[in-house]
């Protein structure tokens, strides 16, 4: 289930990636299928052990030549392992809202995007995340411990991207039929995966992602801009005085 629109990202083969929160790898694993050289950054190492995995076994498959360089990398967003200007391409999913200094990571991933290279962020959208939070108050920080810290309106990530040296490029939403789960989650409450509803619905996301009907693909484009759950922005390195893109 991918998030991040790779024509917008604008991704070619041989570019270096960096997928930061890369989870279990969704992102990483589809961008080095693309041909581009990818790490893979998260703060869980159990995560990280999982990704590393696939991409072995994508190695095996053919899906990596030997030509590509995968790597998984535990790290955090506000200290990067990784020397300065050295992506053209940076993927962050879901990762903002959980950051409390969410400017100094900004800041590292500009640090280390070429100057031209191109942010593709993913954050909760407001109305989605706002309902969450009204539904339950554990769905979020201070209970949910490295939970969402912020809900982010549209306005506030693109000012808060352009404070840290950023072009905004364009925006899209994703992932409108997911919302209505996680509110219902919310509500019966989200541990209880016994719940008939909850059940029923994840079934219906998963026959969805694995089969991906033309009736689904198409009632959730015309209902993400109203209930896409992720806003997706993409940005560019504004060039150094005197660079060329």
């Amino acid at each position: 289930m991918l998030t991040v629109d790779y024509e917008r990202l604008g991704l070619e083969p041989g570019m270096t990636v960096l997928d930061l929160g890369a989870g279990f790898g969704r992102h990483a694993f589809e961008t080095a299928r693309r041909g581009a050289n990818v790490a893979a950054v998260d703060l869980s190492f159990q995560e990280l052990v999982a990704t590393s995995a696939t991409f072995a076994v994508m190695a095996q498959d053919g899906e990596i030549t030997a030509e590509q360089s995968v790597a998984s990398v535990q790290g955090d967003a506000l200290n990067l392992p990784f020397r300065s200007e050295h992506f053209d391409r940076v993927i962050a999913s879901e990762v903002l809202e959980h950051v409390p200094n969410d400017i100094g990571a900004m800041a590292e991933l500009h640090r280390i995007l070429k100057p031209g290279g191109i942010l593709a962020a993913t954050v909760p959208a407001a109305v989605p995340e706002q309902i969450c939070w009204w539904l339950n108050s554990q769905y979020h920080a201070p209970a949910s411990v490295g939970g969402h810290v912020r809900i982010y309106g549209r306005p506030e990530l693109d000012t808060k991207l352009s404070e840290s040296g950023f072009d905004v490029l364009g925006h899209h939403r994703a992932h409108a039929l997911h919302s209505p789960y996680w509110w219902l989650k919310c509500a019966v409450g989200l541990n209880n995966e016994s719940n008939r509803l909850v059940k029923a619905y994840l079934r219906l996301l998963t026959w969805d992602i694995t089969h991906a009907p033309r009736l689904t693909r198409t009632c959730e484009r015309i209902l993400n801009p109203v209930l896409g759950k992720s806003l997706v922005v993409y940005a560019k390195r504004q060039p150094n005085n005197g660079s060329a893109l």
